[in-house]
């Protein structure tokens, strides 16, 4: 088995891209989801759920400090990585509430225009973090604006197999991991607790439940009236608590990764 993917997601919901390595910290892929879009009164975050044109924009790290953003119909903006001395915003994502650097008006304005709504840009430091759900997790293990955890994993041969079933193609991207796993068996990853890719070691702490995200597609925004994949995942993939697609990680320690890395199953 090997890594066949790396992808990484700098703005929550936007656009990812794929890497051909990536260093990680102790939130996970260093620079993956450390920016997110929150309503600018509640302070709620936002994502495809409620707009799914969101999948059209684009989030790239130009530098360590600043990132990009493109979208259609707008000139592109760059965004400074906020100074220790900025304003905070407080936040919601889920349940957690937190204070953090707030990205500045001409950011919040481009983005506000472009998705006719009142919003903010907000980043968080790598220093900061949100603790994992201790059910899962050591304490002191933190993510970024992810759904919860670090790392996303899934197979390729998972996705190979519910594009059979789907009937059509699907791109990998719909799913929003951070890593693949070519050469295993179809859901093989449901029965890995701990792997090793290169030198980097991981627990595959639970499953990942899906939302709507995967019926959007990636190039018109536009959900499927069908509602697939979610409509033959529910035939086969659901669960108590929900459809599971791909494994949560967590990592031992920091490192680096790279496509290519032969990937073991510890246990």
């Amino acid at each position: 088995m090997q890594l066949s993917s790396i992808y990484r997601f700098a703005l929550k919901s936007a656009a990812g891209e794929s890497l051909s390595a990536a260093r990680t910290d102790s939130l996970g892929l260093v620079g993956d989801r450390r920016w997110m879009l929150v309503d600018a009164q509640s302070g709620r975050f936002l994502t495809q759920r409620l707009l799914p044109q969101m999948t059209l924009l684009q989030a790239r790290w130009l530098a360590a400090d600043t990132l990009g953003l493109t979208a259609p119909g707008q000139s592109p903006i760059e965004v400074k990585v906020p100074g220790a001395d900025s304003p905070r915003c407080g936040v919601l994502i889920w349940k957690e509430t937190l204070s953090v650097p707030d990205a500045g008006d001409a950011a919040a304005a481009w983005l506000s225009d472009w998705l006719q709504r009142p919003c903010r840009l907000v980043y968080l430091p790598a220093e900061q973090g949100i603790q994992i759900d201790r059910n899962y997790a050591r304490p002191g293990e933190r993510a970024a604006f992810s759904d919860g955890f670090p790392f996303l994993l899934i197979g390729q041969a998972s996705l190979d197999d519910l594009i059979e079933r789907v009937g059509r193609p699907l791109k990998m991207l719909r799913f929003r991991p951070n890593l693949v796993v070519a050469g295993a068996e179809p859901y093989a990853e449901d029965r890995w607790k701990r792997i090793r890719i290169g030198d980097l070691e991981l627990r595959v702490v639970k499953p990942c439940s899906r939302c709507v995200i995967p019926t959007i597609d990636l190039l018109t925004a536009e959900r499927a009236a069908d509602r697939e994949p979610l409509t033959t995942l529910l035939g086969y993939r659901k669960g108590e608590g929900g459809v599971f697609f791909g494994q949560n990680l967590i990592a031992e320690r920091p490192g680096e990764l790279a496509v290519g890395m032969p990937v073991e199953v510890l246990e």
